[in-house]
């Protein structure tokens, strides 16, 4: 999977939105809250949440040790980083990237939750 067809899909979430918050690091947000880091455009990573916290995040790094990792800063709290591309199959690239959108989304505020 590229870059082009992740941002694509995440782009396909309802209320997804693009941002860059710091200069060159694309990331998607809902709402203001931010459920994709894409990095720049070089990068064959995706930042997602991927459990609710870290125990649970842990089962992606032992299920591909040498594709995922802890993103730094807030790795405790579940987010790691999938290397795309690698021994992940698209299709759970795919399904961390709902589980990230839908975890995000059911921290927002009522209000603030998309339709």
């Amino acid at each position: 999977m590229t870059r082009a067809e992740l941002l694509t899909y995440c782009l396909t979430k309802p209320g997804a939105r693009l941002d860059e918050p710091w200069d060159g690091d694309v990331v998607v947000k809902v709402a203001s809250k931010i459920f994709a880091f894409l990095g720049s455009d070089s990068g064959s990573a995706v930042g997602l949440k991927c459990g609710h916290d870290r125990g649970a995040a842990d089962e992606w790094l032992l299920r591909y040790p040498g594709d995922v990792s802890v993103m730094a800063y807030i790795g405790r709290f579940g987010w790691n980083t999938l290397r795309t591309g690698g021994a992940i199959p698209d299709d759970e690239v795919l399904e961390a990237v709902d589980g990230s959108y839908d975890a995000v989304v059911a921290k927002l505020p009522r209000k603030d939750r998309p339709a």
